[in-house]
Order: C-alpha cells, then sequence, then structure tokens
C-alpha cells in the first residue's frame, strides 16, 4: 500500500520468519529501482533493518519474477487469488518455508499453464493450500461412513453430496444413508427428534457433484493433474471453485476477495 508521497508499504511472505511488513523507500518514484522489484508476484533475497516502529528494506535482489502472470487476466486472478488464500493462513515470527514453496510452486504453474487450463491449477493450488492448513476436504470417502465413494460416469445422474460443515462428500448410495441408520458418533450429531437420520444427513448437504466433478476433486490431492482430468470442462471446474470457494470461506471465516472476478475470466473459456 501506498505510504507518504513515494514509499509502499509491502506485506511480505518469507520463508524463515513468516509473515512481515516493511517499508519500501522511494518505491513510488518514477524509474525507482525498488519500484519493480516490490511489486506484486516477485520473489528477492531481502535485506531489512529492524526499526522500532516500522522496518525498512535496504536492498533487494530479484531471484524470480512471475512476469507471465500479467499477459491474461485468468492468470493474474489466478495468482491473486492463491495469495490471498495464503496470506489468510501465514503467521507471522514463524518460519513459513512449506507454505512459501508451495506458493511458489503453483504460481509458476499457473504461469506455464494453457489458457484454458489456468482454472484447473487454480483449483489445484487451492486444495493444497487447505491440506497444508490442516483442513482440506476429505474426497475419496463418505465424511459420514468412511466407506469409498466411486463416481459413477456411467450413471446420467449420478451425484454426491458434499457437506461444508462435516468436511467433505457424502455418498447419497449408500445403504446405510438411504435407510437413515448411520453411526452417529461419526455423524457427531445433537440429539435427533421427531426427524430421521436421513433428513439431518441431507440438511448437511450444501453441494451436489456431478461425476465429472467429483473425479476432478478427487484429482485435486495428487501432486500433479493427470492430462484427461486437465480436460474436464470449464464449467465442471467452475462448480469445483466455488465449492472450495466456500469451504475455504467458512475455514477462514473471511470473504476471498479476488473470487469476484473469476466468473468474468473463465465463463467463456
Amino acid at each position: 500500500m501506498p505510504l507518504g508521497e513515494n514509499d509502499r508499504l509491502l506485506t511480505i511472505l518469507t520463508k524463515e520468519h513468516g509473515l512481515i511488513r516493511a517499508v519500501a523507500a522511494g518505491a513510488r518514484k518514477h524509474r525507482s529501482a525498488m519500484a519493480g522489484r516490490s511489486g506484486l508476484f516477485v520473489v528477492n533475497d531481502l535485506q531489512i533493518a529492524v526499526g522500532r516502529n516500522m522496518d525498512r528494506i535496504k536492498n533487494a535482489e530479484v531471484m524470480q519474477s512471475f512476469v507471465g502472470l500479467g499477459k491474461t487476466l485468468a492468470k493474474l486472478t489466478a495468482a491473486q487469488y492463491l495469495s490471498e488464500i495464503a496470506l489468510m493462513q501465514a503467521l507471522s515470527a514463524q518460519p513459513q518455508e512449506e507454505l512459501f514453496l508451495l506458493l511458489v510452486e503453483h504460481l509458476n504453474r499457473i504461469q506455464d499453464a494453457e489458457n484454458k487450463n489456468v482454472l484447473a491449477h487454480l483449483n489445484h493450488g487451492i486444495y493444497h493450500l487447505l491440506a497444508i492448513a490442516g483442513f482440506a476436504p476429505q474426497v475419496h470417502s463418505c465424511c459420514v461412513t468412511q466407506i469409498p465413494v466411486i463416481a459413477k460416469r456411467e450413471i446420467p445422474k449420478w451425484k454426491a453430496g458434499f457437506s461444508i460443515v462435516g468436511g467433505g462428500v457424502i455418498d447419497l448410495e449408500n445403504d446405510m444413508l438411504r435407510d437413515g441408520n448411520p453411526n452417529e458418533d461419526r455423524l457427531q450429531s445433537e440429539a435427533i427428534s421427531n426427524e430421521t437420520m436421513n433428513d439431518v444427513i441431507h440438511n448437511r448437504i450444501s453441494h451436489y457433484l456431478t461425476a465429472p466433478e467429483l473425479l476432478a476433486m478427487q484429482e485435486l490431492a495428487q501432486i500433479d493433474l493427470a492430462d484427461n482430468i486437465l480436460e474436464t470442462h470449464t464449467t465442471d471446474w467452475l462448480t469445483v471453485e466455488r465449492l472450495l470457494r466456500a469451504y475455504a470461506q467458512y475455514h477462514f471465516d473471511r470473504p476471498i476477495q479476488s473470487s469476484a472476478l473469476i466468473d468474468n475470466c473463465f465463463f467463456n473459456i
């Protein structure tokens, strides 16, 4: 953010000290060498002087610059989105090497991606950031019964449920759920009166997923996205993004401001 007439106050994610704030003196001056080094998505080797009120950057050497992220609105929006989620979970005065390296890795993937695959890589990055935060959604097994959920493409209207509160996928075909007799301990629900367990389960469902959408979500847990998953239709990836957005906002208890442009960026791809 601007500070005074010529300076800029930076929020910086570091491997060694977590989230810090420091002043980049003269960064807003015309032709200032610090201007480019204090921009978005630049990895610097910084020398920082600790001040009484504010730390100040004494020297900055650019190690990596993600210039490709600014070439399309889709890539820029996706990069801002991931960075915002990283900032939501970053801690100050504590090492954040895993978070730092993961963010850099996924920014590289977005920068190098074909435009049609940016949304898939965004979802991949969101899932991995949620995973290191400790609350990635459970996507391979039912969060109620713990039984594996298998997406059935051959059934046109097949769907699975998803519970933000419950933390993952719900198998709508499981006999225990259809009969309304799941294990109450696993539900961790309050006493139920005048209501079947089946009703309680369905009241917990916040989203419904088709087979392609569930398969895409399940692939997000992998280190790399398979080529066939990258070919998932954009509308399916948009559904996954909206679900992950709602899930992240619920757990971080704040809105993701950068997500506002997602529909405009990807709807017509």
